[in-house]
């Protein structure tokens, strides 16, 4: 029998990597391939929490630079997310995934509210645990969220899943061909060259909680699978 190298992990999904090459909205195609991804994933008896992100649909920023009030924007932010969870709820449970969605602003008629010893009890019972609304306030981006969370429920490893790029780079591949890929990192090495992996305050979070961060493409079937069984793809980041 396969064995994973991971016993907990927290997938962190963006928003843009559920709309495939449109670049917004929800592609059904993509929704459903990461859903049989997660499928094969729990089928190993990883423990698999969620955290996906609402680009796809809303970004607080954007409506911050339209004149919008901050908080107001990345709140809108928020309710994004819980489309794109309960989406994902469904494609799992349409493959026979047990799911829970537990959400950072309350909405008891469409998902639990966020209880952390509630999403451990679940996690253990096998359950996926899709984490919404952010962490219910204005200002923090998803990245932290899957920062916090993982560190909140003891995960062992947070993978964060990339539509358009399939780890870190010394510069934007797509501009530049001379840039590398790396293939390990520290978290102070990410901090001090400003490399657009995770926000400043996800990354202090994972740095002072040693919670390892892998980076990997999504849109290769079964990426998923390797991370947890610990292939070498992507790009690890962890410790000092």
């Amino acid at each position: 029998m396969t064995t994973a190298r991971y016993r907990r992990i927290v997938l962190k999904l963006s928003g843009e990597a559920l709309s495939g090459e449109q670049g917004y909205g929800i592609e059904p195609k993509i929704i459903q391939s990461v859903a049989d991804q997660v499928k094969e994933v729990a089928e190993l008896g990883v423990e698999v929490a969620v955290v996906v992100g609402g680009g796809n649909i809303w970004r607080g920023k954007v409506g911050s630079e339209m004149g919008m009030d901050r908080a107001n924007a990345d709140y809108m932010g928020m309710l994004a997310t819980v489309m794109n969870s309960l989406a994902l709820q469904d494609s799992l449970e349409n493959f026979g995934i047990p799911t829970r969605v537990q959400t950072s602003i309350e909405m008891r008629q469409v998902a639990e509210p966020y209880i952390r010893r509630k999403a451990i009890r679940h996690l253990e019972k096998k359950r996926v645990v899709i984490f919404a609304a952010g962490t219910g306030n204005p200002y923090f981006s998803t990245d932290t969220t899957a920062a916090l969370r993982a560190a909140e429920v003891e995960a062992d490893v947070i993978l964060m899943a990339k539509n358009n790029v399939d780890g870190v780079y010394t510069a934007d591949p797509k501009t530049d061909k001379n840039a590398e890929k790396y293939e390990e990192l520290s978290y102070l090495q990410i901090l001090n060259e400003g490399l657009a992996v995770m926000d400043s305050t996800a990354s202090s979070l994972c740095m002072d909680n040693d919670i390892p961060l892998l980076v990997f493409s999504i849109m290769e079937e079964g990426n998923i699978k390797k991370a947890v069984l610990g292939e070498k793809i992507g790009t690890i980041i962890r410790g000092k």
